[in-house]
């Protein structure tokens, strides 16, 4: 199983579960934890690799990562808890688990909160995941996602972001982050299905203005997803924004959920 770390309150019945992106930890999470614990039980997850679930899952280097598999590593967990439904709140590539999670067991899904939100790869970005596929096993992984991170991330106010995640991402091994790279080959199937159908669970997308990469396409998704789908952006923000723009963040999230 992977870790989780649990923050009870013990006059609500009501789980919000937190799932970070590729590379991070848990530990994203951090400006969080004390503003959604006075009105939530708060579940916050390592997915398989990262932080504290890298130790856990030696075995599972042999396996091929799929979205659904990881989807089933948290269902797996919240089984476990005897955690009946949740709220689901993400980050970038956590977004699509999110996502995943609710199209395979919707009945556990009670809202989506997917910040930095991926929902399609624009050219850029395409250009980006076919250098990374060309260079995996020559250049160390750290030296592609330090890359990675200041394209997606390139401001001078983006500067917290980007450090927290190549922090993070220093505790990865080559071979997980080559596991969780290879991810890329099954993702524009997976997010031209999840831009067409719209799920009956209410979605918050919540985006930084300053998200070049990935805001055009939340926009038309939240533009033809009319019956559960908002979007609230944060002005001078990039892609992390519980990181970058967390009093916001949390003010919009919290006052969201209160009304589910």
């Amino acid at each position: 199983m992977i870790s989780y770390t649990i923050y009870k309150n013990e006059t609500s019945t009501e789980w919000v579960t937190f799932v970070h992106g590729a590379g991070g930890s848990s530990s994203v999470w951090f400006k969080q934890i004390r503003d959604f614990q006075k009105h939530f039980n708060v579940l916050l997850l390592d997915l398989r690799g990262h932080g504290d679930s890298k130790e856990q899952l030696k075995s599972a280097f042999k396996q091929k990562y799929t979205f659904k598999a990881i989807a089933e590593d948290i269902v797996e967990v919240i089984n476990f808890l005897k955690i009946e439904t949740s709220h689901f709140v993400g980050i970038s590539l956590g977004s699509i688990v999110i996502r995943q999670l609710a199209e395979m067991h919707p009945n556990r899904v009670k809202s989506m909160i997917l910040g930095g939100a991926i929902l399609k790869m624009n050219f850029r970005s395409q250009v980006l995941m076919r250098l990374g596929n060309t260079f995996k096993y020559v250049l160390p992984y750290l030296v592609l996602y330090k890359f990675f991170a200041f394209v997606i991330m390139p401001k001078k106010n983006h500067k917290q972001s980007r450090l927290l995640f190549i922090n993070e991402a220093k505790k990865l091994y080559q071979k997980e982050f080559i596991k969780w790279f290879k991810l890329t080959a099954e993702i524009n199937p997976v997010l031209r299905w999840f831009r067409q159908k719209e799920l009956n669970i209410p979605t918050l997308y919540v985006m930084g203005e300053e998200d070049y990469m990935f805001l055009p396409s939340v926009k038309q998704v939240v533009a033809n997803h009319v019956k559960t789908a908002e979007l609230f952006i944060i002005q001078n923000c990039g892609h992390v924004v519980n990181v970058e723009q967390p009093v916001i963040f949390n003010e919009a999230v919290i006052g969201y959920l209160k009304k589910r």
